[in-house]
């Protein structure tokens, strides 16, 4: 993050004295966000930027300043916008320069690392010396590598526990099929002994009455007397 922060000039040849009070307003203006902002106070100096920029929309000051106080309050989405438009309405090349990485700061900061990549080739462009937009564009290239491994080791991760999901889905299902397979083996045993044991049950009901038959047959057979020679 770039510390410094832009000020205005107040540029009197030929204006009128409603324009040099206008100017002076919005200079006022600038200037007490920035005592804010060098205080640590950034939202009372986003409030100074923020009115600034409601009097001359197309401050390159204000809107560098106030993506300045933005990011300080971790307002990363709020931030980029403002970095965005100092980087439309600059014709300075610095100022883009910086503007340019503060942009790839505020992208890093809030982990999106492929976005920070080209502010900060963009910067480097413009200043093609600058220590830190080299250093931290080789950072942001390493944390890129770092997040794209830990996703492919979470789709990995993903992807075998489907598999292992799966593999017991298919396991529970084997033995779900079993236990029928059984039930119904225990089933037809049950069904086949109890068939066994009417068949037992009748031949033992067709010996007893064989039996019985042979006894009266043998009761009805006279013995003969011994003879009295």
């Amino acid at each position: 993050m770039r510390n410094h922060i832009l000020v205005i000039g107040l540029l009197v040849v030929g204006a009128g004295a409603d324009r040099i009070g206008y100017a002076q307003s919005v200079r006022s203006l600038v200037n007490g966000g920035n005592r804010q902002y060098n205080k640590e106070n950034y939202t009372e100096a986003e409030v100074n930027y923020r009115k600034a920029l409601e009097k001359e929309p197309g401050l390159v000051q204000g809107h560098f300043n106030l993506g300045n106080s933005l990011y300080k309050q971790k307002k990363f989405d709020e931030s980029d916008r403002e970095f965005e438009n100092a980087l439309q309405r600059s014709q300075d090349k610095e100022t883009k320069a910086d503007a340019y990485y503060n942009l790839g700061n505020s992208h890093l900061k809030a982990q999106r690392y492929e976005d920070a990549i080209r502010p900060y080739i963009e910067s480097l462009k413009l200043a093609p010396n600058d220590p830190d937009a080299k250093y931290n564009l080789s950072y942001a290239l390493a944390k890129l590598r770092e997040q794209q491994q830990q996703q492919q080791n979470k789709s990995d991760k993903n992807k075998n526990n489907k598999q292992q999901k799966q593999e017991q889905q298919k396991q529970d299902q084997d033995r779900q099929k079993q236990d029928q397979q059984k039930q119904q083996q225990a089933q037809q045993e049950k069904k086949m002994s109890k068939a066994d044991a009417e068949r037992i049950l009748d031949v033992l009901k067709n010996n007893e009455r064989n039996v019985q038959k042979k006894l009266r047959n043998r009761q009805a057979v006279r013995i003969k007397p011994d003879r009295d020679w």
